[in-house]
Formats: C-alpha cells, structure tokens, sequence
C-alpha cells in the first residue's frame, strides 16, 4: 500500500469526527474570516494572510456551531458570529505574543517576531475593530454583550497572568481565577453564542458546558507544558517554565516539597536563561511530588462538570455526541 493510500485510508483524528457534523459549516467561517479581514493596504493584508496561515483547529467556532446545531434550527448569523470568535481568539493570541515576547506560536513565528511588536500590537487592535464591526452588522445585542464580557475578562486575565511571574505563592484559587478569566472565558461565550442563535434554549447551560470545557482544555495545555514534544506544542517544550509562569502542576508541587526542592525551585526563578537540563529538574521535582498527577484529577472534575452541564440541556443526536467528545479531546491531550 503506497502512502498516499494508507492516508486516504488512515481513520480520522478525534478533532475530525467532533468537527464532522458541522464541517461544511466551519467552510463558511473560514470564508466568512476571509471577508471580514480583507483590506486594500498591502501590508496589512501580508499580515494578515499569514494570520490564516497560523491560525489554529477552529476549536472554538467549532463549539460555537455544534451549540448552534442542538435543537435541530442552526441559523445562518452562526457562519459570522464563529469568525467573530476566532478572530477575537487570534487577537488575544497576537497580544499575548507581544506581550511575552514570543518567538514561536504552533511551530511558526509569532507576528512581533516577522515584524514588530508595533505592528502586532496594531494587528490585534484592528482584528477586535473588526470584530465589533462584524457584531454590529449582525445585530445580535445579547452576542454582543457576552463577546464583550469574554474579551474584558481575557484582558483582565492577561494583567493578573503578568503579576504571577517569579510568583510562587501564586494560589490554586489564583491560578483557577487566570485561566477563567483567560481561557474558559471565550468557550462559555462561543457556546452561549451558538445556543442563543440556535434552537435548544439552553443558552445558560451551555454556557457552563463552555467554560467547564475550557477549565479543563488549560489544564491539559499547562500539562503538556512538562509532558508533551514541541511537535505537540508547537512552542519548545518547558516554554511556561522557560517564562516563569506558574501554573497548576507547579502550584501542587510547591504545596507538597520539602525544603530542599523548595529551595531548588526558588532558585530556579532566580535564572534569567534557564538550560534544558535545569528546567528538566524542576520537571522531575513536579512529577515526584504529584503535580501532574494532581493537575490531571482537577482537569477530570471540570470534564465531569461540562458532561453534567450537557446533560442538563436535554437533548441527544449527532451534535451533542460530538461536544461530549470535545471534553474527551480537551482533557487527553496531555495522557
């Protein structure tokens, strides 16, 4: 068998079959993405071809047009209000770049790196500008209204993730408030979105499924940070410890060391270009002590709070099949 057989052949990813009832939908978000960024400066249209290029799984549209499907009267405002969501995440993804002086994201160069931090600055302006353009084209106030409390909340998470840094008395509360605030934010929304435009009425229970969801997809995600290949990553691996961010497996580990690893981790924070080999260390002292471990349980009680916020919308079929695997997906990303 040649290897373009064995591709043609090869069952499909798990994200494939969660994206499978509405993949001709997703189609029209990208279209609809397309539309929303054209512009008629040459620059800006380099910039922001290279966005389409880097952007990511539709993870979130994904939600949003899956949520939109329960209750079997998917409604076409769903196609701009999905680009509305992603073009909002990758604004929150230039920003963040920027702001941590990133060099990668999903194994190609950020923005700030191929240019400036000016101009990804002025990018991840001009994609929420467009954003709320879109949103006001569509006249959808309550989209409006739960966009914009995702997008204050992310700013807000991004001021308390600045303040973390060398913080190793950053508490499980705290690192719980970030990743609402930064994460789970923008899932409730895109899946309050798709109920509100959809036909389940659940439109408070999906938000719960959302951010439940997104609870969990950050704890994976920090989990790969000290489990997973930069192939997996698409950011070298050890980047939040590289950084100096604290998240859940670390917040565990330094509530159950002793002293002398205590100490070691103090140590750590002090580096300004950590080796390999001591970020290694730090690694071993997390997984020695039950971080990781710890960090999977907390991520399986939020895939269990999004399962029952599901079960309270009262529906079945293809669509909510495919959120359940999506909490699946979430969470195993990092086993």
């Amino acid at each position: 068998m040649t290897n373009a057989q064995s591709a043609t052949t090869a069952p499909p990813s798990r994200l494939a079959r969660i994206q499978g009832p509405v993949s001709r939908r997703l189609d029209g978000v990208v279209e609809e993405v397309r539309r929303i960024l054209l512009a008629d400066f040459d620059m800006q249209e380099e910039v922001h071809e290279y966005l389409l290029k880097m952007r990511g799984k539709l993870f979130r549209p994904t939600l949003l047009l899956l949520a939109n499907d329960v209750g079997g009267r998917p409604h076409p405002d769903a196609l701009p209000l999905g680009a509305v969501v992603e073009l909002v995440h990758l604004a929150t993804l230039v920003h963040d770049d920027a702001v941590d002086h990133s060099v990668l994201r999903r194994g190609m160069p950020t923005v700030n790196h191929l240019w400036t931090h000016q101009v990804a600055i002025i990018t991840g302006d001009y994609l929420y500008a467009r954003s709320i353009t879109e949103l006001a084209r569509v006249g959808r106030l309550e989209a409006i209204a739960a966009l914009a409390h995702a997008s204050s909340e992310m700013s807000v998470g991004e001021l308390r993730q600045l303040t973390s840094y060398d913080a190793l008395d950053f508490s499980e509360a705290d690192y719980e408030r970030l990743i609402s605030s930064k994460t789970a934010s923008l899932m409730a929304a895109a899946c309050e979105i798709g109920a509100l435009v959809g036909g389940s009425g659940a439109r408070e229970a999906f938000r719960r499924y959302g951010h439940a969801l997104g609870m969990a997809f950050q704890i994976a995600d920090d989990l790969l940070d000290y489990t997973g290949s930069e192939e997996e990553t698409g950011k070298p691996t050890g980047h939040d410890l590289r950084e100096r961010k604290v998240t859940l497996p670390l917040v565990e580990a330094l509530r159950r060391v002793g002293a002398e690893d205590r100490a070691r981790i103090r140590e750590f924070f002090t580096l300004v270009n950590p080796t390999d080999a001591e970020i290694a260390e730090i690694v071993t002292i997390v997984r020695e002590t039950g971080g990781l471990e710890y960090a999977r349980r907390r991520a399986d009680h939020f895939a269990s709070v999004a399962h029952g916020a599901l079960d309270e919308v009262g529906e079945e079929g293809e669509a909510v099949d495919a959120l359940r695997d999506a909490i699946a997906y979430a969470i195993e990303r990092s086993r």
